[in-house]
């Protein structure tokens, strides 16, 4: 695998988990009482707001990285 695709998953792989972690703790810290609905809307509704965070934070992750790599 070239170094470049390597770097890149690698980045957006840690920035997804970091993002992703911060997403659960919000959530779980009382973000889920504002939310009305219950059943399966309230999963999916977990899923998106973890996911949202996720991803946000992966391509900020990965934008920073690949500014700061000066090798």
């Amino acid at each position: 695998m070239p170094a470049l695709i390597r770097f890149m998953i690698t980045r957006l792989a840690t920035g997804f988990a970091i993002g992703a972690a911060a997403g659960m703790a919000i959530w779980w810290n009382g973000f889920d009482r504002t939310f009305q609905s219950g059943g399966a809307d309230l999963w999916v509704a977990q899923g998106l707001f973890i996911y949202v965070f996720g991803s946000s934070l992966a391509l900020g992750y990965l934008a920073t990285a690949l500014v700061q790599d000066d090798a």
